[in-house]
């Protein structure tokens, strides 16, 4: 009697799932993936890095600053006025502070130039704006600073895109420091009778006195703002210069031959 169930079927066709990579493909992808993940968590372990280092924490407490100062901004009272010109002045101190401990300690980073500036603008804009219906600064002029603000910005940006870097020239420096002084005098905003060095200078009117440095910084603001515009024009006609010169010299030293 045939046993046939032990003949093997060479009818059938073996059921065979190989997943052949002949060309190595997957393994490039696999590869590829791994690296980009491995890219990602290098970037958050540096972006956590940055975010606790001293002059970076510096520029998260001033940030945290700023709804303290309109607070106390908004009771309008010549105490409230003096504490809030106080952690106006403590945060402009932390500015000047943080860039120099970021130099001396070495740890200059992407983050630090990202909110270092952000931090500068959200206090200046907040504290001007805030102060517009109290009436210590007129509308225009808080227009203008923040036009000039965004204009400057944007103009920078855009030169970072193409590799330009447009440092602040000494009207930017100038506009910023008589900016601060202002705004410190605004947030004051009462007469007071002062002396200096024995010297007695009578009742000075603080809000005057804010509005005058501000009106100043507004010249050297506009200055300030036209030399970025002219340096932005001469990176962009020396960057377009480049190529044709590269071909031109292609030019010579092909005919030289």
């Amino acid at each position: 009697m045939e046993d046939r169930g032990s003949e093997p079927n060479l009818d059938r066709e073996p059921n065979l799932d190989l997943d052949l990579d002949l060309d190595g493909t997957s393994g490039r992808d696999s590869n590829r993936d791994v690296s980009k993940k491995t890219r990602r968590k290098e970037v958050r372990r540096s972006l956590a890095q940055d975010a606790v280092n001293i002059p970076n924490l510096l520029t998260f407490a001033r940030i945290l600053m700023i709804p303290l100062c309109l607070w106390l901004l908004d009771t309008d009272t010549p105490r409230s006025g003096f504490w809030s010109a106080l952690v106006f002045t403590i945060a402009a101190i932390t500015d000047l502070l943080d860039g120099y401990l970021a130099r001396k300690l070495g740890v200059v980073s992407v983050l630090g130039k990202l909110i270092d500036p952000l931090a500068d603008k959200l206090i200046v804009m907040a504290t001007l704006v805030w102060m517009t219906p109290m009436g210590r600064i007129p509308t225009w002029t808080v227009i203008a600073l923040l036009a000039r603000e965004f204009s400057v910005t944007a103009l920078r940006s855009v030169a970072a895109s193409g590799g330009v870097i447009i440092s602040a020239g000494q009207e930017g420096k100038t506009k910023t420091a008589l900016q601060m002084i202002g705004i410190i005098a605004l947030l004051v905003g009462y007469p007071y009778h002062l002396t200096y060095a024995g010297i007695d200078l009578g009742v000075v009117d603080c809000m005057r006195v804010g509005r005058v440095l501000v009106y100043l910084s507004l010249i050297f603001s506009v200055a300030s703002a036209a030399q970025y515009l002219s340096l932005f024009a001469q990176a962009v006609e020396a960057k377009r210069k480049r190529p044709s010169e590269s071909i031109h010299r292609a030019d010579l030293d092909d005919s030289g031959e």
